[in-house]
């Protein structure tokens, strides 16, 4: 991954026109659906379109993911062995309740690839957290595999297992997503946030995308083209965070080549997690353009 994954779209894999238009749609990755968004009737053909476009099919710099079925239906493992031998980026599993869903997923995966003559581990997992058990489990899925690159919250199956509704201000969610969030850390891999579902409420869509930002997500679906440029808005560092953010990793680079341990910018001390920070954000505004009246309210 080159860079910040700040947005995930995703195309149901019975949609060639889209999947066709993906690179113009301006996201920083997208997920081909074999799951949710393709109909029983339609498993097979949707499996066929996404292998051929992934065989065949210029990309670009696009981050190809893919959600397959879970692991309790009959497409579970056709998926697995159609798509992992067209080596996308990742496969997203859905429904993880434990670390042995994962580990389970991992050796298939593993003896996919050593019959295709790949690289064992080359395809990663994106691991879908869709029920309460998966919440309180986070931590450890996180960590069952070497191949697990991110957790994602699946937040409209997870509010039915629940029993709860999903609201605009979303905090029936708000534990999970900061469980979510913590456990990835943790285990130095992404996380993703769910799907904003009403795609007339952009103004819903910004507020609820500030919020994970400031909750630590990496990322967040999107369901909609129209849903990019909001999601990148609201990950878009304020102009006076960016420029200190710059200052700070400018000190601490110079500093390391003077052999000092103490790093001082605009009058106060910088720690080790300060330049961390400061070095997540210069890697986030490199996403964007700056005009130099902007303020720091980027809405």
């Amino acid at each position: 991954m080159s860079g910040p994954c700040r947005s995930m779209l995703y195309i149901p894999g019975d949609a060639p026109g889209m999947i066709q238009h993906a690179t113009v749609f301006g996201s920083d990755s997208i997920l081909l659906d074999l799951e949710d968004a393709v109909a029983a009737s339609e498993k097979d053909s949707a499996r066929r379109v996404v292998r051929s476009f992934l065989r065949d099919f210029d990309f670009k710099d696009l981050i190809v993911t893919v959600r397959v079925n879970g692991a309790d239906t009959p497409y579970f493992e056709k998926d697995l062995r159609e798509i992992i031998p067209c080596s996308p980026y990742a496969v997203r599993l859905p429904k993880c309740d434990s670390r042995r869903d994962v580990t389970e997923a991992d050796a298939l995966i593993t003896e996919i690839e050593r019959e295709n003559g790949m690289i064992p581990g080359e395809v990663q997992l994106h691991v879908m957290l869709e029920t309460a058990l998966g919440i309180e489990n986070a931590y450890q899925i996180a960590t069952s595999s070497a191949r697990v690159t991110a957790l994602t919250l699946g937040g409209q199956d997870l509010t039915a297992d629940m029993g709860v509704q999903k609201t605009r201000d979303g905090w029936e969610l708000f534990y999970a997503r900061s469980r979510v969030a913590l456990a990835a850390r943790a285990a130095k891999i992404s996380a993703f946030d769910t799907v904003w579902t009403d795609i007339n409420d952009p103004e819903g869509l910004y507020n609820e995308t500030k919020t994970i930002v400031e909750l630590g997500f990496t990322g967040k679906a999107a369901i909609h083209p129209s849903q990019i440029e909001i999601i990148h808005r609201a990950y878009r560092p304020p102009l006076h965070e960016a420029e200190m953010a710059r200052r700070i990793v400018e000190a601490a680079g110079a500093a390391a080549r003077e052999g000092k341990g103490v790093i001082s910018v605009d009058g106060k001390m910088v720690d080790a997690p300060v330049v961390a920070r400061a070095q997540n954000l210069v890697a986030m505004a490199s996403q964007y353009d700056y005009d130099d009246d902007e303020g720091a309210d980027d809405r």
